[in-house]
């Protein structure tokens, strides 16, 4: 009986397809993303890029960046993940700021649902993860309210990423088993009722809050947080610029006035956003083993 050896080829990582052969990408081939004449409307992916760092957006999100043709992204996705996009696709900016705004939330609906229906397939490129204060909700409502396909592609939400790269630990045993996330930029936020967020056992996260500081740490104070509570304010976090800085809650404002913080930016406050020897110090205070770690 004759032996014979197949010649089996193993397709690259999609990592490492030159940009070229980026159409050709495994599990692609069945629906390209294409800007040409479509019978049925085009896709509206919401795809999360992440806290900041390229690493850190999914193999999902990075395998239909590379391969769209028309791209729709904020203003705070890292240029590197931008950079991953095919030559020659169509980026569209509408990015946002507290003062500017390039396009307006209901014009930036209308361009997808417009684009979708003229048959073509939209990555709309968000940081974060599209459903944590992306407005990934409202895009989707129009969306489907004009008969176009969504498709939603999670993404590591800052909170998540910018804690984690700073040593944050969100939740604690020994300090808190309660998170939440708030917008210090809203309507409405003097009226807002924040009372119960942050305290003992709890960690507030706030995305947006740079502008009101000094609005958010008199209303906590105000609803009965201590001024000295730890705050950890994490600015272009998971990239080589990251800055940790702190501060107790009464001096949040003077803090990001000093330090000239500017978005992206997040806000931490609660015992967690302590110095991390402190709370490993004060965790081993309570549990006898100081001795252990001195």
């Amino acid at each position: 009986m004759l032996g014979v050896k197949l010649a089996l080829s193993t397709p690259k990582p999609f990592w490492l397809v030159p940009p070229g052969d980026r159409g050709h990408l495994p599990g692609m081939e069945a629906n390209p993303l294409s800007s040409g004449p479509q019978a049925a409307p085009g896709t509206v992916h919401l795809v999360g890029a992440g806290p900041g760092d390229p690493d850190l957006l999914t193999l999902r999100g990075a395998r239909l960046l590379m391969n769209a043709r028309l791209i729709v992204h904020d203003g705070l996705v890292d240029p590197a993940i931008l950079a991953m996009a095919r030559p020659g696709a169509r980026m569209i900016s509408v990015a946002k700021s507290r003062s500017r705004h390039t396009m307006k939330q209901e014009a930036i609906n209308a361009l997808l649902v417009k684009e979708a229906l003229a048959g073509n397939d939209v990555v709309r490129l968000k940081g974060g993860d599209p459903f944590v204060f992306g407005r990934g909700g409202e895009e989707a409502e129009a969306c489907r309210a004009a008969g176009v396909p969504v498709d939603v592609v999670p993404g590591i939400s800052s909170a998540l990423g910018a804690s984690a790269a700073a040593r944050i630990p969100l939740t604690h045993r020994d300090h808190a088993s309660i998170v939440s996330f708030v917008a210090g930029q809203c309507k409405g936020l003097s009226d807002q009722d924040w009372s119960g967020l942050a305290g003992k056992g709890r960690t507030l996260v706030i995305f947006m809050g740079l502008a009101t500081a000094a609005q958010i740490s008199e209303k906590l104070i105000a609803d009965g947080l201590a001024p000295d509570v730890p705050v950890a304010v994490i600015e272009n976090a998971t990239r080589r610029e990251m800055r940790v800085l702190r501060a107790p809650l009464a001096g949040l404002a003077d803090l990001v006035e000093a330090e000239k913080v500017k978005s992206p930016a997040l806000i931490v406050i609660g015992h967690v956003a302590a110095e991390p020897d402190n709370i490993i110090r004060e965790t081993a205070l309570k549990t006898g083993a100081l001795e252990a770690i001195q």
